[in-house]
């Protein structure tokens, strides 16, 4: 099989591609063929040597992919032959509290999706619903987990109440669209002024311009005084 090892943090250039064996299962593995991968933040950051925690070295990078189990260990009990899974981020944290037994991460201390077949702990992986594809599936588990946790940790918002989301990555758009889901107001803001219609019909009820200029309204004026912000109403 291809897959890619990361031989150092310098770019991309420490990117090397291995024709290697195609991996048998221990007993609690899965393999997993891979149907789609997304790249975030985080994993440039692996690559370039800039992240807080060091990846292994030769470490398979990406955390965050999509596919179908294509072989089991003989003691897995969680998923069959043809089951679609994607990974989990934080691979060993189960349930409660974070500490640092439980920090390695996938394509950064453990081996992540960028290969054509990827070998998973069982505990490590989770089945994916049927309606979403590979490429909507492949991107869940650092942004999507990250804005559903940032929209419901504190305490489940309740419908009416006002959501704001900060730029227009991955991550602000997983939580536009969870917080519209619960039934919440959201107010987007965006420094690309060529973002704020496309914010707007992803379900922002308004949009604001976070870059300054001469006709930028003035937040801090009362609201009859300042000009009125795209889908404000009077």
């Amino acid at each position: 099989m291809r897959c890619y090892r990361l031989e150092g943090t310098c770019g991309t250039k420490c990117l090397v591609m291995r024709d290697e064996a195609q991996p048998t299962p221990k007993p609690h593995e899965i393999v997993v063929r891979a149907r789609a991968t997304a790249l975030n933040r985080r994993d440039t950051m692996i690559l370039n040597g800039t992240y807080p925690l060091a990846p292994r070295q030769g470490v398979i990078p990406l955390s965050d992919g999509a596919g179908e189990v294509v072989a089991v260990g003989e003691a897995v009990t969680r998923f069959a032959v043809g089951d679609r899974v994607t990974g989990s981020y934080f691979a060993r944290w189960i349930d409660g509290r974070i500490n640092a037994g439980l920090i390695d991460q996938l394509g950064c201390t453990l081996d992540g999706m960028l290969a054509e077949y990827a070998v998973l702990d069982e505990q490590w992986a989770v089945r994916l619903p049927d309606h979403l594809d590979w490429r909507q599936a492949a991107t869940l588990t650092c942004a999507g987990l990250t804005a559903w946790n940032a929209v419901t940790a504190a305490e489940m918002p309740k419908p009416g109440q006002w959501v704001l989301v900060i730029g227009s990555g991955g991550v602000a758009l997983f939580a536009l669209q969870f917080a519209k889901l619960l039934g919440c107001r959201v107010v987007a803001v965006s420094s690309r002024n060529e973002k704020l219609d496309r914010l707007q019909a992803l379900g922002a009820d308004l949009v604001v311009s976070g870059k300054w200029s001469s006709t930028a309204p003035d937040w801090s004026a009362p609201k009859s005084d300042r000009p009125q912000i795209k889908g404000e109403t009077q």
